[in-house]
C-alpha cells in the first residue's frame, strides 16, 4: 500500500509541476519569483499527499 501510494505521488507531484513550469512559461515569470512558486506549491502538495496518506491509513 504504501509503495502504490508513493507512486501515486510522485505522479501527482509531477504533474503539478509540469502545470507550474506551464503557467510560469505563459506568465513570463523572473527565474526568482519562479523558484517561490515552486517550492510553495511543491511545500502545498507534499503535505496535502502527507495528510491523505495518513487519513488512508487511519481508515484501514
Amino acid at each position: 500500500m504504501a509503495i502504490l501510494f508513493l507512486v501515486y505521488g510522485l505522479i501527482v507531484l509531477f504533474i503539478f509541476n509540469s502545470l507550474t513550469h506551464s503557467l510560469c512559461e505563459k506568465t513570463k515569470m523572473s527565474t526568482e519569483k519562479q523558484s517561490k512558486v515552486f517550492r510553495t506549491i511543491n511545500v502545498l502538495i507534499t503535505i496535502l499527499l502527507i495528510s491523505s496518506y495518513v487519513d488512508v491509513i487511519n481508515h484501514m
